[in-house]
This record gives structure tokens, C-alpha cells and sequence, in this order.
């Protein structure tokens, strides 16, 4: 079994614990649930923004603890304050140590969008993402069937939320569904964690235009950046390389100074 079909045998059980928890008449009744959202594709595309989408992140399968005790409060905050374009929560627990908490707690203090990061396999998990504060949800190729994908998709639209596919090789392009806001191209092989950064250089090509192209994973420089824009990217999701620092959001403003100067 791979790190993702054990990530999707975890979730599904999950979810189904959680609907017995907390019901959707619950998540109905939320502050956040009837609240317009923030638009991610329009932050992006908004003249003189860095295009940063800047990830609170705990841990991962991969590279295990990466910066277990930080404030999602004062990095997010700082995050912004720094120039990121927008933010990335991680809300699973078992394997990267995020919950629902954190992603509510950044919305409480931070105004930009907010993706929610974790593994949808269920319409309540949309459900519960606008209950919490979100403004975009991560539908992954690797994990849906194209079916599930236009049905999920359509459910998000129907909540005021918008919808970034990820995408990993040229076999999932016909996973693509007009349903969805933003594609995003995971330079990290979900099956194995091996990253490449050339795969989205590969892969951009081959999105429709009309789609707000997403790179994500092993962006580690501004020069990186400043390359993958050539290829028309507008969003760059970066976490770890500053979750792995004792000051994720100095690290985060330093690195948007010298992307922008």
C-alpha cells in the first residue's frame, strides 16, 4: 500500500466518524458557513501580488516533524503581513498534525483567501470546509475518478467556494472539469514523495488558459519562481521551506523581498 492509498483508507474512515460527530445541520449553523468568500483566483490575478499561497504545515509522511510547535496564529498573520498572496491550512491530523482549529484560527485574524489542504473524499468534507472558514478546497487527481471530481466540483461552486485540481502528470489532464478555478501542478509524486520541479514546467503547456495554473512543491528559491513564471504560473505554494524554519514568517518576508525586488 502506498503513503496515499494509506492516507485515503484513513480519511474515509475518518469522515464517516465525523458525520456521526457532528452532523451537517451543525455545520449549517456555523458563523462561516453563510459568509462570502475571498477569491483566490483573483488575488492571484491581481497585478503586483507575489502569487505566494504561503502553507501552515506541522508535519508530513515524508520528512516527518518539520515545525510541530508553531503559532498558526502569528504565522499566518506574519505571512500576510510579509506579502504572501494568500494562505494553505493543512487540516488533516493522523499524517500532517493540522485540524479543522487551525485553519478557523487564521480565518479569525487574516482577510486573504484560504485554501483548505487535506484529502476530499466526501461532500461533507466540503461542507465542513466552508463551516470552518475556507474559501477554496484541494480536489486531487490521484485519489478521485474523474466522476467524483466534476460531482465534488459542482458541490463546492453550489457553496460559494472555489476549486483547485491538482494534477501530477500528463495521464490525469483528462481529469480536468470546468467545474474547477485553478490547476495546480504537484511537483511532489504522491506515491512515492519524490519531488521534481520540472514537471510543472512540462505540464504547463498543456492546461487550457482559462484555467489559473498552481505550482506546488519544491519551491525553494525566488530564482525558482521567477522561472515558473515564464511558464505562465500565477500561484506558488510554498510550506515547508518555511515551516522548516524556527520563523516561518520571517523566512516567508525575506523571501518575497528578494522575489519582488
Amino acid at each position: 500500500m502506498t503513503i496515499l492509498e494509506e492516507i485515503i483508507t484513513h480519511k474515509k474512515k475518518e469522515v464517516a466518524e465525523r458525520k456521526e460527530l457532528k452532523p451537517v445541520r451543525i455545520l449549517e449553523q456555523s458563523f462561516y458557513f453563510n459568509s462570502k468568500i475571498v477569491s483566490l483566483k483573483q488575488q492571484l490575478l491581481k497585478p503586483g501580488q507575489s502569487g505566494i499561497i504561503a502553507e501552515f504545515k506541522r508535519r508530513s509522511p515524508s520528512k516527518g516533524i518539520i515545525n510541530e510547535n508553531a503559532s498558526v496564529e502569528g504565522v499566518t498573520e506574519g505571512y500576510i503581513q510579509a506579502g504572501a498572496s494568500a494562505l494553505s491550512i493543512l487540516t488533516d491530523g493522523k499524517f500532517f498534525g493540522g485540524s479543522n482549529d487551525d485553519l478557523t484560527k487564521a480565518r479569525k485574524i487574516n482577510f486573504s483567501p484560504i485554501l483548505r489542504k487535506d484529502f476530499i473524499v466526501d461532500e461533507y468534507q466540503i461542507l465542513e470546509a466552508k463551516s470552518i472558514g475556507a474559501d477554496a478546497i484541494l480536489l486531487i487527481a490521484a485519489c478521485l475518478t474523474k466522476i467524483e471530481i466534476e460531482k465534488f466540483a459542482a458541490f463546492t461552486k453550489s457553496l460559494g467556494l472555489e476549486v483547485l485540481l491538482e494534477l501530477h502528470d500528463e495521464d490525469e489532464l483528462k481529469m480536468i472539469s470546468n467545474e474547477v478555478d485553478l490547476i495546480g501542478i504537484n511537483n511532489r509524486n504522491l506515491k512515492t514523495f519524490e519531488v521534481d520541479l520540472e514537471i510543472s514546467k512540462k505540464m504547463a503547456g498543456k492546461i487550457p488558459s482559462s484555467f489559473t495554473k498552481i505550482a506546488e512543491s519544491g519551491i525553494d528559491s525566488p530564482e525558482k519562481i521567477k522561472d515558473l513564471k515564464n511558464y505562465g504560473f500565477k500561484g506558488f505554494l510554498v510550506g515547508e521551506h518555511f515551516m522548516k524554519t524556527s520563523q516561518p514568517e520571517k523566512t516567508c518576508e525575506e523571501f518575497i523581498k528578494q522575489l519582488m525586488n
